[in-house]
């Protein structure tokens, strides 16, 4: 009932968050989208629920020296079977997603891109990648003339060897023109030892295989 009447809703899709001001200072509570009838099976006797590996996998994240909100709880509510569950972290200062690039400018902006491919890198070489690495799941912002990040939604990750293809292909889901990921190819190839127009091809080629045919209605968009 307090999730339902109190608090500010700052994002309200197929998830819902809201944030709640404590003694402890400002946190957010994620309601995931309640699970099919099959999904509650699923999640109550086989699998752990969102929440949960939400919360576990934030706690990886953190000790690799990844960024993400610091976990605090995850409820799961239901009797017998799983009905709801939340995701309790701490609110960060990194409030911008990372829709920006969607214009097709890069200009006044690569040392945002090189700090963004350089932490990506970074997450490849330690075994970790998101599976859903899109612009609303990178939060940014900026301090101290430093570019923070935030990498959130991270029920969905994968654990272990990053191999290049692999890694060159966890940029498929992001916004941006050819600038963009020339950009992220060069500074990404520095990073882990590659060849940068090996990554460039793996990375385009991703790119449109995914804009084109899972979001066929938008391709139009990021062929800049």
């Amino acid at each position: 009932a307090t999730f339902a009447t109190q608090g500010e809703v700052i994002y309200d899709a197929r998830n819902q968050i809201r944030v709640f001001s404590t003694e402890w200072g400002q946190i957010n509570v994620k309601r995931f989208r309640q699970p099919s009838f099959c999904q509650r099976i699923a999640y109550t006797f086989f699998r752990q629920p969102k929440a949960q590996r939400a919360y576990n996998n934030a706690l990886l994240l953190q000790n690799a020296g990844i960024p993400t909100p610091t976990p605090i709880a995850y409820i799961l509510c239901g009797e017998g079977l799983l009905t709801t569950s939340y995701l309790v972290t701490l609110q960060v200062e990194t409030r911008e997603m990372f829709y920006l690039f969607g214009d097709g400018k890069t200009e006044e902006r690569e040392d945002l891109l090189t700090a963004f491919a350089q932490l990506t890198a970074h997450m490849h070489n330690k075994g970790i990648m998101h599976l859903d690495f899109s612009p609303g799941n990178i939060l940014y912002g900026k301090k101290d003339n430093q570019w923070l990040f935030n990498i959130v939604d991270i029920n969905r990750m994968y654990f272990g060897k990053v191999s290049p293809r692999m890694g060159c292909r966890n940029f498929a889901r992001l916004w941006g023109g050819h600038a963009f990921f020339e950009h992220i190819a060069r500074i990404y190839a520095q990073e882990r030892h590659l060849n940068t127009q090996y990554c460039l091809n793996e990375i385009l080629k991703a790119h449109r295989h995914f804009w084109r045919y899972r979001h066929p209605e938008k391709f139009f968009r990021y062929e800049s």
